[in-house]
């Protein structure tokens, strides 16, 4: 699929040309050899292949994937971006390619920085279903009336007010009243 011979792959990878070779796909008593998982990975990184992608080939299926809009938390409190009910809404978003999911209107942010650690760090993406309800112990993405973007988990809720608890331990937990946000969506998955 990517063009390489077994060789040429073994090589992009980082591997000894020979890894993949037909003599050292068995032990010299003839029970198969295995590449460790480590070779695996070097190989799907080479190729550029998601693990679902290598899984689906081993099954000989095509997951259905679909690409939606990504843009760093950092930046995604600004004016712009979103329209009135949380959904992307420029065309300053990049994308990423992941597997379906059910939300027309989801849409990735990358994490940038540690201020949300140990529930993610720099460079994790996570996926924002603006459809989906949020309800209480979910993780969420809150837009303020100030156009700050918070992440947290969301505590308690009522007609008029609801309770967001940092994801960080060192930070405080807050309250909003209804009013006080544009919107709030519900995080459905996150990479680490």
């Amino acid at each position: 699929m990517n063009g390489f011979s077994v060789s040429g792959l073994a090589r992009a990878a980082g591997l000894d040309a020979t890894s993949f070779n037909k003599s050292k796909r068995a032990t010299p008593n003839g029970k198969p050899r295995w590449p460790t998982t480590e070779s695996i990975a070097k190989c799907l990184d080479a190729t550029r292949t998601s693990l679902d992608d290598f899984a689906g080939l081993l099954h000989g299926m095509q997951l259905p994937r679909r690409r939606i809009p990504r843009i760093s938390i950092d930046r995604a409190g600004e004016s712009g971006l979103f329209d009135d009910a949380g959904h992307p809404s420029s065309d300053q978003w990049d994308d990423v390619q992941l597997l379906e999911v059910n939300d027309k209107n989801a849409y990735a942010l990358k994490i940038t920085g540690n201020a949300i650690m140990p529930a993610y760090r720099d460079g994790d993406t996570i996926i924002v279903s603006p459809g989906s309800t949020p309800r209480p112990r979910d993780r969420v993405v809150v837009k303020t009336a100030s156009d700050e973007i918070l992440i947290g988990l969301l505590r308690f809720v009522s007609d008029t007010e609801f309770e967001l608890a940092p994801l960080n331990p060192l930070q405080a937990k807050q309250s909003f009243e209804h009013s006080d946000i544009k919107w709030m969506a519900r995080i459905i998955w996150s990479s680490q």
